[in-house]
């Protein structure tokens, strides 16, 4: 039954959030004197009504500002201020291979040009981030300018987290004189032109990963030690897309190298629509997989920090670089940010990057049309009912719904053997060889799990793989310490399935195996050795101290590049789970899910083993809906995804509190009879949110900051979840909501 206490106004909406009791059923909303760095972005520009998004905190990008958005007229200590005058916690990012750097090329900083240390390809063209903004070879010089020039600026106004994003070397670079001179320096030989042979390839790309890990490096011992000497604990975070997306974007970066430096502390995902939607391959058919690849990318990144115990900020962007329609954005986003809660050990958010281009920016009204207009109220009401969600986010001991313990081996030289042009003796499209091992059984409903080479050394790496998946086609070991570990494992009654036919040309690289005193031909002849089997084993089941060495001479790309070709690679290893790992059964199914408090998430896939929808009952309010409709059952089909506040799991329910707003809320009071609180979110959106209380209300009064009512505010009770529907216009300086019952 439903009562309208108040007149309807139907507008939907944008930004933040306060919501309720997701563990305890008892929230109280916080004050931001609080300070709180769970959920942030990150901006160029100054505070502005339009972008206020009620995040804890406000990353302030360049001390230029950013170089794809208008420079604002102020300085950068103002705009840090700017922010802070409104509550913000403000941090400090730039890039670390481009950005507002024109004093350092045109040679203001020290009397010299150095347009010398951009990025070039073959053709000798720079590789350009914008107007006079080259992609960079960090060369030490350019080091010393990052430090004198911006790290210490930025410590001077009292920043004390600082991000330097994007560490990123394009593969098809490496032939400028900048770069031959950094080769000379490292390997003390001749530069060699990367495209005439596997070997150039892969000393050319481990040379670029060299550059960045030394860059890193030195500017965050530097901010460390200079924060130190001046009473401050600074913080040093990486911004930083996969490893799984720089690997098929044919970037070289260090990743999970630097989750082992002592100056850094964590990173950004930078997972969203633009690097999900990368095209793979599976059963045959190379298409967009945003959900799939989405998955797989956060799990990288969860991966690679969890065993360092560093902290990990996921992102995801309602929007994404490319202009496309805001119908295509929505559906994109859903599934991006449904793939990152389903991670229930990380509860850090970037919210979204660039709220001025998401708020102001102006893009296509449909996928036909090339009419444009600024973010429908629709989309934003529920981006905000989103993106206010995740500051109640918990962390929570429920796992993704599946079989888990399968994991595929991954390491940083996947990214060593990746070339703009074809490399004689090679070919891996589209990434192949890593998705033909995790997609088979993804698409199957197995939360497969990455575990990467970089982290074996870590007990905590190997907690919960019951069964290795492994490949050396795409990628190489750089020490041979780490098959020690993985020959532990094993021995101690691990199952390792390694999927090589160990012919590709990088395998005769000249790297540890095949010199000095070692003669293997292949990295694996070592491994093999270490596990105690035969240095050629041929493809067939070996035992292994407890454990069990399965191995299969395909490259993984063959179980995907073709129609119905990973059968006996997915039975395999569905008995060694079974029989040899002890692993319980392997539930093969077609969607994933997972409760976080009173949060549910689904995502059902499609091209998987059956087309039947996933059917969630009880009170539940639709997240994706900016009506925030109650529903008693939701239907989730093949290829879509739910986000669901469960009303039933509320654990107080005769405490009044927010379950679900598009305005992050301050100042909560309630008392016998009463409830009010302060929504705050941008302007030019509407807010929608459901309010459960004891019962219906009598009076609901809306007032602005400056005490005058708001007339054509809207409060529509229902009985059956006991919450009222509030709706009317968001405001930064916020808006008084009083209920009396």
């Amino acid at each position: 039954m439903k009562t309208n206490v108040k007149k309807v106004l139907t507008c939907c909406a944008l930004l933040s959030f306060i919501a309720s009791g997701c563990q305890s059923g008892q929230k109280a909303v916080e004050n931001q004197t609080e300070k709180r760095e769970r959920t942030a972005f990150q901006t160029g520009q100054p505070w502005k009504p339009t972008t206020d998004t009620r995040a804890d905190v406000a990353i302030v990008y360049g001390v230029g500002g950013n170089p794809s958005e208008k420079r604002a007229n102020m300085t950068f200590e103002e705009r840090v201020q700017s922010w802070r005058d409104k509550g913000y916690t403000t941090h400090f990012m730039t890039g670390i291979a481009w950005g507002e750097y024109q004093d350092y090329f045109t040679g203001e900083w020290d009397g010299k040009w150095h347009l010398d240390e951009g990025q070039v390809t073959m053709k000798g063209d720079t590789i350009w981030h914008g107007h006079m903004v080259p992609y960079i070879v960090p060369s030490m010089n350019f080091i010393e300018y990052m430090k004198e020039r911006h790290i210490k600026r930025v410590i001077d106004a009292g920043i004390d987290a600082i991000y330097l994003e994007e560490p990123e070397f394009w593969a098809r670079a490496g032939y400028s004189d900048a770069f031959k001179r950094e080769w000379k320096d490292y390997y003390g030989f001749d530069w060699r032109p990367q495209h005439e042979s596997a070997e150039n390839t892969y000393l050319s790309n481990k040379l670029k990963y060299h550059l960045y890990y030394r860059a890193l490096n030195e500017c965050f011992t530097y901010a460390k030690e200079y924060g130190k000497s001046k009473g401050m604990d600074v913080r040093c975070y990486v911004p930083t897309h996969s490893l799984v997306n720089y690997s098929q974007w044919q970037i070289v970066s260090p990743e999970a190298s630097l989750a082992s430096l002592p100056c850094v502390d964590g990173y950004i995902a930078q997972v969203w629509t633009g690097t999900s939607r990368e095209p793979n391959y599976f059963n045959g058919v190379a298409k967009e997989r945003v959900f799939e690849t989405a998955f797989l990318e956060y799990g990288c990144m969860e991966s690679m920090t969890a065993p360092t115990g560093r902290k990990v900020f996921f992102l995801t962007d309602p929007i994404e670089d490319w202009p496309r329609d805001w119908a295509d954005y929505k559906k994109n986003y859903q599934a991006t940010f449904t793939a990152k809660l389903l991670y229930p050990n990380n509860n850090n958010y970037e919210v979204m990057p660039w709220p001025d281009r998401i708020y102001e920016g102006l893009y296509r009204t449909s996928a036909n049309s090339e009419e444009k207009a600024l973010i429908p109220r629709f989309y934003s009401t529920q981006m905000q009912v989103m993106i206010n969600s995740l500051n109640d986010m918990p962390l929570s001991d429920n796992k993704v719904s599946g079989s888990s313990g399968i994991s595929v081996l991954m390491a940083n030289s996947l990214m060593f053997q990746r070339a703009p042009q074809p490399v004689a003796g090679y070919d891996d499209p589209q990434l192949s060889n890593f998705y033909g091992q995790a997609l088979p059984f993804l698409k199957r409903g197995v939360p497969v799990h990455l575990l990467h080479l970089e982290n074996v050394s870590y007990p905590e790496t190997w907690k919960d793989t019951k069964v290795l998946l492994m490949s050396y086609s795409n990628m190489k070991p750089l020490d041979k310490e780490v098959h020690e570990h993985i020959a532990d494992w094993v021995k101690n009654g691990g199952v390792l399935v390694y999927s090589t036919r160990d012919t590709d040309p990088f395998q005769n690289v000249q790297e540890w195996w095949n010199t000095g005193e070692n003669k293997y031909k292949t990295p694996s002849e070592h491994l093999f050795q270490e596990m105690g089997i035969a240095k050629d084993a041929k493809e067939g089941e070996y035992v292994c101290g407890k454990g069990t060495v399965y191995v299969i001479r395909k490259d993984p790309k063959e179980f995907v590049l073709a129609a119905n070709s990973d059968a006996d690679f997915v039975a395999t290893v569905k008995n060694l789970y079974e029989q040899k790992a002890n692993a319980g059964t392997l539930e093969f199914k077609n969607s994933f899910s997972l409760s976080r408090g009173n949060y549910d998430l689904v995502s059902v896939l499609d091209e998987s083993v059956s087309n039947e929808p996933y059917v969630l009952k009880g009170t539940l309010i639709d997240l994706f809906d900016p009506k925030l409709p109650v529903l008693s059952e939701k239907v989730v089909n093949p290829g879509e995804q739910a986000y669901i506040y469960n009303v039933g799991r509320v654990a107080n329910p005769e405490t009044p509190q927010i379950l679900a707003a598009a305005a992050r809320a301050y100042d909560e009071k309630a008392d016998k009879g009463s409830y009010s609180f302060v929504a705050k979110s941008p302007i030019n959106t509407t807010n929608v949110m459901r309010v459960l209380l004891p019962a219906a209300p009598k009076s609901a009064v809306f007032t602005d900051a400056k005490g005058n009512e708001i007339k054509e505010a809207t409060c529509e009770w229902d009985e059956t979840s006991k919450t009222c529907l509030l709706g009317f216009e968001n405001n930064p300086e916020g808006v008084k909501v009083s209920l009396k019952w």
